[in-house]
């Protein structure tokens, strides 16, 4: 840890509780903002040390009132970008600015139209304890930019981690998994039990860690492997031969070496990067 940031630590380290600030603060969890907000130092500090570096940029979604945004400063992240669409949050994380001086920076927007790839200087990480209401769409964005960021670390309800670190021939596999796993290695690192939150939701969370690949698994173009994902996944309970019966069906499948009678959630990422590739040379769509 630099001595500016172990000083910076030092000093949100010393700050009252954050129940002890909403005691005289209107601040509730608002359900339309998909908020369930964390208080626990002790979990929000083991979300902080799942990232394998603190160093350069640290882009936070949602802060809420701070309690992850504390366990960062706190962990020695040279600078937070907290990105928050809730004027309430934002004026409630004052002490905390104020607190970390220019190792924190609060910025309000959309976090769905932010391009957190170009937030800060490089390197750049995501961490934080997602929306669950705009959580998947956030990842697909972050992921068509996914060589900005060293890694992400980010909260999901249990479902939606299982459908990013899904492989083949399992329940959970789609387009999510094959999307994610052409770009990222992705793995589950804990669960969070809904007691954790305020208030708390009615399923079970788990934190996942996205580290992007250098480059992508198999060449092929993303807007290309988005359409084949969303075509075959879309029916996910048919034959990859009716799927594309207007683009060549068991034909064009065949020639590229995939059993027309297949699944989609039986292929691996090569044979959707092939079916992109086919798109991308006039075969299909």
């Amino acid at each position: 840890m630099t001595r500016p940031a172990k000083q910076v630590a030092e000093r949100v380290a010393e700050l009252p509780s954050i129940r002890a600030f909403m005691a005289d603060a209107d601040l509730q969890a608002k359900k339309a903002l998909g908020q369930n907000f964390l208080f626990d130092l002790t979990l929000t500090g083991r979300i902080a040390a799942a990232a394998r570096s603190l160093s350069g940029t640290v882009i936070e979604i949602g802060p809420g009132p701070g309690g992850l945004t504390r366990a960062l400063l706190m962990a020695g992240a040279e600078r937070v970008i907290a990105v928050e669409k809730d004027r309430r949050s934002l004026a409630f994380l004052g002490h905390l600015q104020q607190a970390a001086g220019p190792a924190l920076e609060l910025i309000e927007a959309d976090a769905l139209t932010f391009p957190a790839w170009q937030a800060g200087e490089a390197p750049r990480r995501i961490i934080a304890n997602l929306p669950y209401n705009i959580a998947t769409p956030l990842l697909l964005g972050w992921l068509r930019h996914a060589a900005a960021f060293e890694e992400m670390i980010l909260m999901f309800q249990r479902e939606v981690a299982e459908r990013i670190t899904a492989a083949p021939n399992s329940r959970a596999y789609g387009r999510l998994a094959v999307l994610t796993g052409w770009l990222a290695e992705a793995e589950m690192l804990f669960d969070i039990a809904p007691e954790a939150f305020v208030p708390p939701p009615k399923i079970t969370s788990t934190l996942v860690r996205i580290t992007p690949r250098p480059t992508p698994l198999f060449d092929c173009q993303q807007a290309d492997l988005e359409w084949v994902t969303q075509t075959a996944f879309s029916q996910r309970r048919k034959m990859l031969r009716a799927s594309f019966k207007k683009y060549g069906g068991a034909e064009l499948l065949a020639s590229l070496g995939i059993n027309p009678e297949a699944r989609p959630q039986e292929l691996a990422i090569e044979s959707f990067c092939k079916l992109a590739k086919a798109r991308a040379a006039g075969q299909l769509g």
